[in-house]
């Protein structure tokens, strides 16, 4: 019988893992590739705050899961993780609703030979009074979706009303990649909005603002390119509040620890991030305090070396013995997934497996199309800082990196044309 390697998740690292697996082990019957995710389409979740804003549209950009598997020799299922029992090998799916709650693939288990966890991370609200109720998360396309629709629908009220003296004001909790990039699409957004005939909110009553507890934006970033994104954002109208603590959310808006309330009609919370909730109760595998399932540096489970856990879920020491982690960041994800993939080929050998070992090639973040700064480093950079044009193409390669490992290079040329020609036949950003 065929080894049965399960991976769940589908997010960047897991959709990568399945498709190289599926090209080297599935493609010559070596074994048996299963991926499990709870929706039908992948998005990079890089890109999720262009979603939110508009900018881009999730039609051009969705991958559907069951295509890539035919295409790339793994099978798909549909469900959501629901149990695992690690005796018996098997994992248990939850049944998959519609949304009037009507059954439409029913409840089961799949056995599995090799797990491979990547579910990801969700955001962190740290338990603040009311964060949940009034807060957007943009953990996912379903929240960032309902993002663009609430402002939009901003938009067409005022528009309906035609009332010129409207404004809008929009909160972010958090001035790490994720605030920072929103609050500059959100700008880029306003001027559009505007410019197709969404006037009665003028760009600039759109008031966004970014809360940040710490003492500075982006910590990612050195102290200089930070404080370069951070005059950036001043210039386009947005307000930065440096150790701004958030203790309460309203739905008139965000109560400071000072007791001060910042109004907000919109309100996202993107600080913090957590493994999610039900990795604590699979079968004994053992959690940290934000839920991520401890690996060792081989990326297997400490308890269950059958199990393997990736990207955002898993907590992996920087090295053996360290007490720091690797980074919750794209580019750990996609590194432990190409790590992955020769790791499980040496499983099936019976031969001993290699350690992760995390390599930081630099942060780049894009304030839309106004500008992007970022530094790259290790290989031929050492550390070199980017600002402007040239920090935008590499900004943008990252996601083509992405595209090419799911589709390859003649595929992703024909993408990269297609998004040239789209530009030219619709709207620049998403009306409806």
């Amino acid at each position: 019988m065929q080894h049965h390697i399960v991976i769940v998740g589908g997010g960047a690292g897991g959709l990568e893992l399945a498709t190289r697996l599926g090209r080297s082990l599935g493609k010559r019957k070596r074994a048996r590739i299963t991926l499990v995710d709870v929706n039908l389409t992948h998005i990079w979740k890089p890109l999720l705050h262009e979603v939110a804003a508009g900018s881009l549209n999730t039609t051009d950009n969705e991958l559907n899961y069951l295509a890539q598997a035919k295409w790339n020799h793994f099978d798909f299922q549909l469900g959501r993780l629901a149990g695992l029992d690690r005796s018996a090998k098997t994992i248990r799916l939850a049944a998959t609703l519609d949304n009037k709650g009507v059954e439409l693939v029913p409840a089961r288990s799949i056995s599995y030979d090799s797990l491979v966890i990547a579910v990801g991370s969700l955001t962190n609200d740290f338990g603040t009074t009311g964060a949940s109720e009034h807060c957007i998360f943009l953990d996912c396309l379903q929240n960032a979706q309902h993002f663009h629709q609430r402002l939009l629908g901003e938009y067409l009220s005022a528009h309906a009303r035609e009332d010129d003296n409207e404004q809008v004001s929009v909160a972010i909790v958090g001035a790490g990649a994720t605030g920072v990039e929103l609050a500059a699409e959100l700008r880029n957004a306003a001027k559009m909005l505007s410019d197709y005939g969404l006037d009665h909110i003028r760009p600039e009553n759109m008031h966004i603002s970014i809360l940040e507890a710490g003492p500075r934006i982006l910590p990612a970033l050195s102290e200089s390119l930070a404080t370069t994104v951070h005059q950036e954002l001043l210039k386009l109208g947005v307000k930065v509040r440096l150790g701004a603590q958030v203790k309460e959310v309203t739905a008139e808006g965000f109560v400071t620890a000072e007791g001060e309330l910042i109004p907000a009609t919109l309100k996202v919370w993107a600080a913090g991030v957590r493994a999610p909730a039900f990795l604590r109760e699979l079968d004994g595998l053992e959690t940290n305090r934000i839920n991520q399932l401890v690996v060792e540096t081989t990326l297997q489970t400490t308890l269950d070396p059958s199990i393997f856990a990736m990207g955002d879920c898993a907590a992996c020491p920087l090295e053996p013995g360290s007490e720091r982690n690797v980074p919750p960041r794209a580019q750990s994800a996609h590194q432990q997934a190409d790590l992955l993939a020769r790791s499980l080929v040496l499983r099936l050998q019976g031969k001993p497996l290699p350690h992760y070992q995390y390599r930081d090639y630099g942060s780049l973040v894009s304030l839309s199309s106004f500008t992007a700064v970022g530094n790259l480093m290790g290989g031929l950079m050492r550390n070199v800082n980017l600002e402007g044009w040239m920090a935008r193409m590499f900004y943008i390669s990252l996601y083509r990196m992405h595209q090419m490992v799911l589709y390859g290079r003649f595929r992703t040329l024909l993408l990269m044309l297609s998004d040239r020609i789209g530009k030219r036949t619709h709207p620049k950003m998403k009306l409806h």
